[in-house]
């Protein structure tokens, strides 16, 4: 008896080598959570082809987009955990929705591997080009002096949303919220003087900026960007090194996932990210590149999450 034990026993062990030793078997699917075009799908099909030509197989990428970002999340979430479904995983689906939604159907932390993070994108803390604010500080002075103003999000509990709240908690500042059905009608109304600020990603405002419709102020990340070294932060205006609200994108698997599998896809994910090919794309593109191992980016998103959560709690605010 002692001996079959220690024969299954042994058997056991055996497999999931074998499973990591098999993987990947077929076509790997990533799913991004949102409509094509945006700072996620264009992170996810930079690094598809490549990670398709490391691993051997045909990397697909699909847009699945609602419920800010569950609908594609739960896809993940419910998909077999052999590391053939990813989810190119962002801010909101992962650090916010969980403290924003009462009945949100998955756990990120829970349900959830990190693989590996890829990039790091600076909110643009952008007003109309006819404002009367030449700088940070200038507009940091008139925050400071209460004066009443108003600032554009692409919707309520979107990182611009919450990165208006912690500058008016910061600042102690008289900042009003107006929130918009997406980035293009935000944007607009500001660039029409209909409100004074907005917190866009950096791809986003890149084009406006060419234009000079807006005019750049700061990112919103603790360091400059490497997309606009020149351009300060908001922490280095309103002294505060605690400001540090970015869009990040990062790869995920479902929980169970062998761990073999994911120490692969990190490695080679991680190779990707290392080439200068792939770190001048991102540059491009507005975002900085980010190579952690698993644990750093499982400790990264669970700071992420708590920050956002002391956020919502500070400010009070509650989905509209």
């Amino acid at each position: 008896m002692l001996m079959r034990f220690v024969i299954a026993a042994a058997l056991a062990f055996a497999v999931l080598p074998a499973k990591a030793q098999n993987f990947p078997s077929r076509n790997i699917h990533i799913i991004v959570a949102y409509a094509a075009g945006g700072t996620g799908d264009i992170v996810a099909r930079l690094i598809a082809q490549p990670l398709g030509e490391a691993l051997g197989q045909t990397v697909v990428v699909e847009n699945r987009a609602g419920a800010t970002g569950a609908i594609g999340t739960q896809a993940v979430v419910s998909s077999p955990p052999d590391g053939h479904t990813l989810l190119l995983g962002q801010t909101g689906e992962i650090s916010i929705n969980q403290h924003w939604f009462a009945n949100l159907s998955y756990n990120a932390q829970k349900d959830l591997i990190p693989v590996a993070l890829a990039s790091v994108v600076p909110l643009a803390l952008v007003v109309p080009a006819k404002a009367p604010y030449e700088n940070i500080n200038d507009l940091a002075k008139a925050l400071l002096e209460k004066k009443p103003l108003t600032f554009a999000s692409a919707g309520t509990g979107t990182p611009g949303h919450f990165a208006g709240e912690f500058l008016k908690l910061r600042a102690k500042a008289n900042l009003t919220h107006v929130p918009y059905k997406g980035a293009g009608p935000a944007l607009n109304d500001l660039i029409g003087g209909h409100v004074d600020m907005y917190f866009p990603g950096f791809p986003a405002a890149t084009p406006l900026l060419k234009s000079g419709t807006v005019k750049l102020l700061a990112v919103s990340s603790a360091k400059r960007s490497g997309a606009a070294p020149e351009i300060p932060t908001v922490a280095e205006a309103i002294k505060d090194p605690n400001f540090d609200l970015t869009l990040w994108q990062g790869f995920f698997a479902p929980a169970g996932t062998p761990k073999p599998v994911v120490e692969r896809l990190n490695a080679e994910i991680n190779k990707i990210l290392g080439t200068p090919d792939m770190q001048a794309k991102l540059r491009e593109a507005g975002a900085d590149v980010r190579i952690s191992s698993m644990e750093e980016f499982a400790a990264f998103t669970k700071s992420e999450s708590d920050k956002y959560a002391q956020i919502i709690k500070e400010s009070g605010v509650k989905p509209e």
